[in-house]
């Protein structure tokens, strides 16, 4: 029997193809799985932004893991909701920071302040210093921390 649960611990198995050590439940870009009475699976998928250049490889990936499970299933993107960095789990916020990226604040937060005095992921220090709003991809920052003289990366407040 198919649960919603069973579904998202399977799609725990579909990684973010830009940061590889946090899976799409937990950035929180699965946004809803239902389970239709052909037993057939709708996934939702909300890009954490709208020009998101890795969301339909996203999208093919959740398809392909619950196939290779024996599920038929169908994957949709959803543009009219929009996605929150308050929408990644706190298990991910830790993979995040794992990954050596600086964890975002609360979306209600201030967006400037947001980046300020951020907590370097390698010391936990917060004497660093926003180096760029503008990172490699669109949602993250670049910082520098002060006491272990390390660069490093925000995944921004959205």
């Amino acid at each position: 029997m198919l649960t919603k649960e069973l579904i998202l611990e399977y799609l725990e198995e579909v990684k973010d193809p830009e940061i590889p050590a946090i899976s799409l439940v937990d950035l929180g870009v699965i946004s809803d799985v239902q389970i239709q009475e052909n037993q057939q699976v709708l996934v939702e998928l909300t890009p954490t932004f709208a020009g998101c250049p890795a969301i339909e490889y996203m999208r093919k990936n959740v398809e392909e893991v619950l196939h290779n499970k024996g599920i038929t299933s169908t994957a949709v993107i959803n543009y009219k909701k929009v996605w929150s960095s308050d929408f990644i789990t706190e298990k991910g916020l830790k993979q995040l920071q794992e990954f050596g990226l600086a964890k975002p604040s609360k979306s209600s937060d201030d967006l400037l302040k947001s980046l300020q005095n951020v907590e370097c992921p390698k010391c936990h220090s917060k004497n660093t210093q926003l180096l760029n709003p503008f990172g490699p991809t669109l949602c993250r920052a670049i910082h520098h921390c002060y006491d272990c003289k390390e660069t490093f990366e925000q995944f921004k407040s959205l």
